[in-house]
Parts: structure tokens; sequence; C-alpha cells
């Protein structure tokens, strides 16, 4: 069931003054999204704020009051699926999504019913993973609404070292079980489990313990929040995508500036690959933080320090107070 609050804890505090719904996604789905006015000027515009897979809103309070403090306005949502938002399957944990065309209806209504009529503009976009993927798709459509786009460790390719098999055999294996009606069954070894209950030590997102047992604290105060492992549905959905964003005509069609942000000990996603494919796009640029894993945003404060950094030098921003 989707909810139209947000979770708080002792550490992981609501950012005062938010505006949190639902809305209704074309299909119908309940989308939940919040929305934050800046609190300090000089006013700047808005950053529409958002996750990756797995994520939701109340994991990113520390970056809304990071942006608010730059003079941003926040607007951010839960992609369908995940966190607070409607879930497709009777099974809640399951990673699930058709096609990645459905993130980009859920995308536009967001910005036509959230952003566009309650929002100052300039808009900039700051995504993480499979959120920057799909704001990669947004940004070579006509009539791209963000002016700038920050990506952290965007979903362009996956690191070879986390496929079971190779990539060309994941593609072949995944479309067939898909064509034979498996699309809602789990990848090998995945599971309802979040991670909530997973010791630090091993992780793959980030070497910062704190912040990896804040995020882990949030599910566990409210685990309908939390979802399980991909199933072969929402990973045929992905490689589709990501080949997608490689076709020869995509770099033509991007007309806006974009910061890439890459973790130097990624083992998600491909750091080399997003490096190669920012090369392409003509107004890009990226940066590799040595050192940081997937998730860079909730790593520790030196590597979120150079994360802010190329953020204020990108727009143009004077060091935040």
């Amino acid at each position: 069931m989707a909810r139209n609050d947000l979770v708080q804890l002792a550490k992981n505090p609501v950012p005062s003054g938010a505006t949190v719904g639902l809305m209704k996604a074309a299909d119908g789905l309940p989308l939940r999204y919040a929305v934050w006015q800046a609190s300090r000027g000089p006013k700047r515009g808005t950053v529409c704020l958002f996750g990756g897979r797995t994520e939701f809103i109340e994991k990113y309070f520390e970056v809304v009051a990071d942006l608010r403090r730059r003079g941003f306005a926040v607007a951010t949502m839960d992609w369908r699926g995940q966190g607070g938002s409607g879930r497709m399957l009777t099974n809640h944990r399951k990673g699930y999504v058709r096609d990645f065309a459905q993130f980009d209806a859920d995308l536009l209504r967001f910005m036509k019913d959230v952003v566009l009529p309650d929002c100052p503009p300039p808009f900039v976009a700051l995504a993480h993973s499979m959120g920057g993927n799909i704001i990669l798709r947004s940004a070579a459509m006509p009539g791209c609404w963000f002016e700038k786009i920050v990506l952290s460790a965007p979903m362009v390719r996956l690191n070879p070292k986390s496929l079971r098999w190779g990539l060309k055999t994941t593609r072949m294996m995944t479309e067939m079980i898909c064509a034979f009606g498996g699309s809602r069954i789990y990848v090998p070894g995945g599971s309802d489990d979040y991670g909530e209950t997973w010791p630090f030590e091993g992780n793959t997102v980030t070497t910062d313990r704190e912040r990896y047992n804040r995020n882990n604290a949030i599910v566990e105060a409210a685990p309908d929040l939390g979802l399980g492992a991909a199933t072969f549905g929402w990973l045929r959905a992905a490689l589709r995508s990501m080949e997608l964003l490689h076709g020869r005509d995509y770099p033509a069609r991007v007309h806006v500036p974009i910061l890439f942000a890459i973790a130097g000990e990624d083992r998600i996603a491909s750091s080399r690959g997003i490096e190669d494919f920012a090369v392409r796009l003509k107004l890009a640029r990226h940066i590799v933080i040595p050192h940081a894993r997937h998730e860079i945003m909730q790593e520790r404060d030196d590597l979120r320090q150079q994360f802010w950094a190329a953020f204020d030098g990108f727009l143009g921003i004077g060091e935040a107070s």
C-alpha cells in the first residue's frame, strides 16, 4: 500500500517544511512525492532528486538538507514499485517493472503535476544509479525540462563482476526466461530480503558505517519501504534501457550539460562504462571519486565533499556554508 507520509527517526529527522502527497500515474498507480522550499538564499531554482533501485525519499533527507542550504527548492519522488509508491506485484518485495517507458511516464506526470505548477525554475536534475538511467532517457527527448543534470554512478553499464554470467549471456538468458513467463521470478540468489539485516562488513554500496546503519534502520522502522532483489522482468527492462542509451543517435539528441560523478570502487555499475559513455556527449564532463563505492551521496564525509565540490563547480555555486 502506498503511503502519503514520511518516516522519521531520531537520527534521520524529516527536514522541516515538507509537503508530501500521492499523485496518480497514467495507469492509476499511486506515486509518493515530497517538496521542500529552499532554507536560505540566494534562491537558485529547484533540484529534482531521483534515487536508484530499492531507494526511498527518507534515504535522502541529508541530501535534501544539503541542497536547501545551497538555495535550492527540492522535489523528489519514489519510483513505481518501491519506497512509498504503489507496488505492481502481489509480493511487494519483488523489484519489478515491465519496461522503463513506465518510468518515463511517471517522470512526465511528476514534472507536470508537481514540479512545473509549484516549484521555482530553473530545474536541475540530480539522480543516482537507476534514476540516472531514467533521467538520461529524458535528456534525449524534445523539450527536456532540465537546465543541467548531475548523475551519481548512473546505470549505463553494469559492472561485469556483478553478473553471474557474461553480459551477452545474461541478456540472452534474461530474454528467454521472460519470453517463457518468468519475468516475475527473482534473479539467481534473489530474495525478499532488503538487506536491513546484512552486516556492514562486505557491503558494496558505501564505506560509511553510520550512514549504512541509518538507512537500514529506516526499513527496520518501516518495513513497507523495503524492496528485495530484482526480478528477471526488471533486469530485462534495465538491460534494454541501457542498450537504448548506447544507440548511435543518442549523443546527437542530448543538448543539456551533464556532470557524471563516477565511484572509483563501484561494484554495481561499471565505472569504465560510465566514463566511456560520458566522453561521447559533447556537453558532458565527468569526475572520478577514488575510494567511493556505488552510493556516492551516502558515502563518508571526505568523499561526499568531493562530490559536492564538483556539484557546486558545475552549477557555478560559491561554497555553501
